[in-house]
């Protein structure tokens, strides 16, 4: 099985890790034995096999081989191998556990565990890639099975199908795009790239160009879904019409914003989606005895706990009257009828969800809207109806089942899953038709269903509906994602079983571990309320302390603000217990505009959201677009590497007349609320003095009192530091961008992102020069980037000398926590050790090691230091 194109590892990079899942410990760490035996020391090959104390307990735990991907990983990637059952489920979700850098470059395969182990290790020790080393333990049969017989399965094929098929029809403009989001071109990312185009005098067309398929219109949802696109996969598009080089445009910068989706792991608040959870410690650990009746085993969707009875979701039968239609033309109109109040109860719904949970999962609704206006839906039942004579409910009813069904054949399990938001979408339009009444629920306990589609779990009462539980569907569902949002504990894929439970059975349901425990004993009863006060418990002192300062246990006081993007986020960062807002992402304004917004109607929303802070500051980042994020109102020449071109305070110098609107919009709103003004992408001084020119033009003859601020995104700006600091009131560290441009490493690469990792000590040393300068001249230093709302990384900030930390709503409470359980001479002495090491990874393994002998914290037998003040100078003063 050698391999015939073998090479040397590189020197420097170490092979492909391998992680072994089992749910019996003895024998995963057998299987790695027998593997290092064979491949040498040389591969990292790291055993995860049983759950938590005590060792000889058999099942998998997600943690656990979260933990054992980080100790084998390799620059080159992680190859994991699973046995059976619920170890495939615990490899998924350790993924979602790791840092998006690293989740890049590791792959689950379905080869036996223990040749497969053995196959990979020789493999990798000879130096081949990822993806060779997947390919060899998948092969790993077959000299066994051409000794022993039998069948041998089709031979994987190692490169990509060739070139469309067929003559494809003329085109003005085309482009040939790279898919490169985890989950390949779901509903959401779909959804965007049809509203890309919206508007636009063109025809869009698009194509799989890896697996060869026909042309689709790219303004239907339904048939890009039946593409197929996965994370790898490329996308052509072909445009023709008057506008086909704008659209060609728009969908190559969106696809360059990685399709709009948030960063794998980042909070959602507003652009980030929750992750799936984990299977971590559960108050049921302890399974009940063996044999115990009653036990339903599924999938987590969203962790909790929730005990009470069964209730059924009450689904009106809905038959479609046979017969024909007397008036086509009658028939139609209540088909319009019919779309148009089934848009505006969705558009509410998203509305009510943006408030309730946030941005991100308001677009699971929008994306749901489509479906009204997807002409393989609506054409062939207009067509039903004025050809064949069908009732409007009758050409809907048979059109959208024969689609569901096709969302159902898709080989891509995610996109299955989206079946079940059509069948919710279907389902409101024939109720609409039929005139009958909505699926209500009764009483408050456990809902039942077989399936919930996003609208139906968007509009649920989490008062009344205590869990969820359903027969079908999947934890990446849009269901299982609003679930989470909304807090409702779920467990899904219980199977037709579940249906066959009679309403009104007592039941608990644990989201965490996946079960549904009919009638449970007394004592489950018992300690699962326990943990759950004790949780609850948690959460409550958590949620009554977010609103007081953030102190560490030597007094120092750390600002803790929220970063957001919407007027809704305004109101939940004051109720999260925000100190301020660090970061208002003033795009939202003018992506969501169709022509550009003046100084009035800019002002007009940055008044409201100052208004719903209550007296907090508000620091508002100039617009921040390129020809990365363009505005088709908006000239912007095309670019070849827009990262580093004309955005941000570039864009707005030399489009004076755009920043000059908006900084009449925050003179404006300044004049009357606490606000701050920040601008991005600076890399010199000269910028800032062009910036504050126009904001001096702006205010006019009338004293402002506004702080000026620039981010700390390029390592130029951190370098100018001193310059800077004699110019501005204080800095903003973007982390996200800085350690892209100092390590030079594109994080919408997977082939390079790990590279850029915050906690590298080339970055940590641009913040630490940032803040010493700052220091210098009185300034104060923030960071906004991802980096603030990690709470590792919080101690380290605190030691470098940032004193504010500006992160996503959800993050404050727990962010204010870390604050207050850190000692900042310690964080100093943590700093200065990070600021020595290697690369980012040894500062994680410091941060960790750190943790764990609690050295963050005073050191022992010292004396509890009185509380002060914060040490900010006068500048930090009127900072808040």
């Amino acid at each position: 099985m050698a391999a015939t194109e073998a090479t040397d590892p590189v020197p420097g990079e170490t092979p492909v890790g391998l992680v072994l899942v089992s749910h019996s410990a003895p024998l995963a760490e057998g299987a790695a034995e027998l593997a290092r035996a064979m491949a040498g020391d040389q591969v990292r090959i790291v055993a995860a096999g049983g759950m938590a104390p005590p060792e000889t307990a058999l099942g998998t735990d997600a943690v656990r081989v979260a933990a054992a991907i980080e100790e084998a990983w390799s620059e080159r990637g992680v190859l994991v191998l699973m046995d059976l059952g619920s170890a495939l489920l615990s490899a998924e979700m350790a993924l979602e556990l790791l840092p998006e850098e690293h989740r890049k470059r590791v792959l689950l395969s379905a080869a036996p565990l223990v040749e497969g182990a053995v196959a990979a290790a020789v493999t990798s020790r000879l130096g081949e890639p990822l993806e060779r080393v997947a390919l060899e333990a998948a092969g790993s049969l077959d000299a066994k099975r051409a000794q022993v017989g039998g069948p041998a399965p089709p031979s994987p094929a190692l490169e990509p199908s060739g070139p469309l098929a067929g003559a494809l029809p003329p085109a003005d403009v085309e482009a040939r795009i790279a898919v490169s989001i985890p989950l390949g071109l779901h509903a959401r990312p779909a959804a965007r790239v049809i509203r890309a185009t919206a508007g636009l005098d063109t025809e869009v067309l698009a194509a799989n160009a890896t697996t060869g398929s026909g042309l689709v219109s790219a303004r239907s949802l339904n048939a890009l879904a039946g593409l197929q696109l996965h994370e790898g996969h490329e996308l052509l598009v072909r445009a023709s019409g008057p506008d086909a080089q704008r659209a060609i445009d728009a969908l190559v910068a969106l696809a360059a914003r990685r399709f709009d989706e948030p960063a794998v792991g980042q909070d959602v608040t507003p652009a980030a989606a929750p992750a799936p959870p984990t299977a971590g410690p559960s108050p049921l650990a302890v399974a009940p005895p063996t044999g115990l009746t009653g036990e339903l085993r599924g999938i987590p969707a969203s962790i909790g706990i929730a005990i009470g009875t069964l209730q059924f979701l009450e689904q009106a039968d809905l038959p479609v009257p046979d017969g024909e239609a007397v008036d086509p033309a009658t028939e139609l109109e209540a088909l319009g009828l019919a779309v148009t109040a089934t848009r505006r109860d969705l558009e509410q719904l998203r509305d009510q969800t943006r408030a309730r949970a946030g941005s991100y999962e308001a677009e699971i609704v929008d994306a749901d809207l489509l479906f009204l206006e997807d002409p393989e839906l609506l054409e062939p039942t207009r067509a039903a109806i004025s050809d064949r004579r069908l009732t409007a409910a009758q050409a809907w009813s048979e059109v959208s089942t024969r689609l569901g069904q096709s969302w159902e054949r898709l080989d891509d399990p995610n996109m299955r899953l989206r079946a079940a938001d059509l069948a919710g979408v279907s389902r409101r339009v024939l109720h609409r038709l039929l005139g009958r009444p909505a699926p209500v629920l009764h009483q408050a306990g456990i809902l039942v269903a077989r399936d919930l589609a996003p609208t139906d779990t968007a509009a649920l009462d989490p008062a009344q509906v205590m869990g969820i539980a359903t027969a079908g569907g999947g934890p990446t569902s849009h269901s299982a994602i609003l679930a989470r949002a909304l807090g409702i504990p779920a467990v899904v894929g219980l199977g037709d079983q579940l249906l066959g439970v009679a309403p009104g059975r007592r039941a608990l349901l644990d989201g965490g571990r996946g079960t549904l425990i009919l009638d449970p004993p007394a004592e489950l009863v018992r300690r699962a309320r326990a943990e759950t006060r004790e949780e609850q418990g948690r959460e409550a002192r958590a949620a009554a302390t977010a609103h007081l300062p953030a102190v560490t246990t030597d007094g120092l006081v750390v600002e803790v603000a929220a970063n957001i993007g919407t007027v809704e986020e305004a109101s939940r960062a004051v109720r999260a217990g925000a100190d301020a807002v660090g970061l208002l992402r003033t795009e939202f304004l003018f992506l969501e505009a169709e022509t550009m917004p003046g100084a009035e109607a800019q002002e007009r929303v940055y008044s409201e959201i100052a208004a719903h802070l209550e007296g907090r500051p508000l620091t508002i980042r100039t617009l921040d677009v390129g020809a990365d994020k363009p505005l088709p109102y908006l000239r912007t020449a095309h670019e070849d590497n827009p990262a580093l071109g004309l955005r941000g305070i570039r864009l707005g110098l030399a489009q004076p007349e755009v920043l000059k609107a908006q900084l009449r919009a925050v003179v404006q709103t300044a004049r009357r609320f606490p606000v701050r003004v920040m601008f991005p992408m600076v890399s010199s001084a000269g910028e800032v003095d062009a910036a504050r020119a126009l904001l001096a033009e702006a205010a006019g003859s009338e004293p402002l009192s506004v702080e000026v601020g620039v981010m700390v995104e390029v390592p130029a700006a951190a370098l100018s530091a001193a310059r800077l600091a004699e110019r501005v009131d204080f800095f903003s560290l973007g982390t996200n961008d800085l350690s892209q441009y100092t390590l030079a490493a594109d994080r919408g690469n997977a082939e390079v992102a790990a590279l850029a990792d915050a906690f590298h000590p080339a970055t940590l040393r641009l913040i630490a020069a940032t803040v010493r300068a700052a220091r210098a001249r009185g300034r104060w230093v923030g960071v906004c980037g991802e980096l603030a709302g990690q709470v590792e990384a919080v101690p380290l900030l605190i030691g470098l000398g940032v004193r504010e930390l500006s992160v996503a709503v959800p993050a404050v409470a727990r962010i204010k926590e870390a604050v207050r359980t850190a000692d900042s001479g310690a964080c100093v002495r943590l700093a200065r050790r990070a600021l020595r090491l290697t690369d980012g990874a040894a500062v994680r393994g410091l941060i960790s090691g750190t943790a764990r002998s609690a050295t963050i914290a005073p050191r022992h037998g010292s004396p509890a230091p009185s509380r002060r003040a914060s040490t900010r100078s006068s500048a930090t003063a009127s900072h808040g």
